[in-house]
């Protein structure tokens, strides 16, 4: 890294940081309706420059709710919602590239124990973890943006999740700012659409419930790799690894006396598993989405103990797990 990029990042870490510092010592002069007109005197590029505010404010720690709100009365629910969409998924990106690429260090500081149990979730769960976190935030919002730039999620799969899973909680609050606009105007719609707000707030509210009904009704559970190596010797498990077979022997090699049984082959070899139906049976890929599908196809089959390797051979390999000199068998 050469001193010019080193100097770059320095100076991107301390406008950001400074600019955070002075929003929040004058937070207070932060006025909805002073940036209302402001944004109003700039038609027709009052949007735009909606959208650059979301995303500057969302950068430096201003209250999302605060631009939110102005997006929900100068822009109704319809376009109020997509113009702070935008802003919002613009600001948790540029939040998420600059603690990867310019202010890891202060996220760190900043985010404290908690950060570490968040990079684990994400290292396991990847963009479902995303997805959650945005349905059900688990940390302050503008602090979560900065958080997620010091896992290993791409790029991508951060920004899809993102965007896909703040449009209810968006869509409540912009629809929940029209409605207060339209009942200080006397307008019979304000009921309306505060109801309807008001029901969208209520579903985020329930979705954790949701979400455990639904884990919960898997058919098979989740299986740590510090858990598989720790039980390995007392639980006996069937270890298949539903990869192919070039990826059985390839760069990540597989857990000792797994089976490899690729999951495209997997119903015509169900004969072969007779034996070991009512045994644990512990099933690897990857990452663990194939090993989700052949874990469903199993369960069809009328298998029961069935567990998934959570993260896979990569999450395997990451912790530097050997079972190779273990004498208990893994397979049957």
């Amino acid at each position: 890294m050469t001193r010019w990029s080193v100097f770059l990042r320095l100076l991107l870490a301390l406008a950001v940081a400074g600019g955070a510092v002075l929003l929040a010592v004058y937070r207070d002069r932060f006025d909805p309706a002073l940036i209302e007109q402001a944004i109003v005197a700039i038609e027709p590029w009052a949007p735009l420059a909606h959208v650059l505010l979301f995303t500057i404010a969302t950068v430096l720690f201003v209250p999302g709710a605060i631009v939110g709100l102005v997006g929900g009365v100068l822009f109704g629910p319809v376009w109020g919602t997509l113009f702070n969409l935008v802003g919002a998924t613009l600001g948790a990106t540029a939040a998420f590239l600059t603690a990867r690429y310019i202010a890891s260090d202060w996220v760190r500081r900043k985010a404290g124990g908690r950060l570490q149990r968040l990079i684990t979730g994400v290292e396991e769960e990847g963009w479902r973890f995303v997805a959650f976190a945005r349905l059900v935030p688990l940390f302050p919002f503008n602090l979560l943006n900065y958080a997620f730039g010091l896992t290993r999620i791409r790029l991508l799969h951060y920004v899809i999740a993102s965007l896909v899973c703040m449009f209810p909680g968006t869509l409540a609050y912009t629809w929940l700012a029209y409605a207060g606009r339209e009942a200080l105007a006397g307008h019979d719609t304000a009921i309306r659409y505060g109801l309807i707000a008001l029901a969208l707030l209520a579903a985020i509210a329930f979705a954790p419930r949701i979400i455990r009904r639904i884990r919960s009704r898997m058919p098979f559970r989740w299986m740590d790799a510090a858990e598989l190596s720790g039980e390995i010797d007392h639980l006996q498990p069937t270890i298949i690894d539903v990869r192919g077979a070039d990826e059985f022997v390839g760069p990540l090699g597989h857990i000792p006396g797994a089976r490899n049984v690729p999951v495209g082959e997997l119903p015509r070899r169900l004969h072969e598993l007779s034996a070991v139906r009512d045994r644990p049976i512990v099933l690897v890929c990857r990452t663990d989405k194939r090993s989700a599908s052949a874990a469903a196809l199993l369960h069809d089959a009328g298998f029961r103990d069935l567990r998934v390797l959570r993260g896979g051979m990569e999450q395997w390999d990451r912790h530097g797990f050997n079972i190779a000199d273990r004498n208990a068998p893994v397979a049957a």
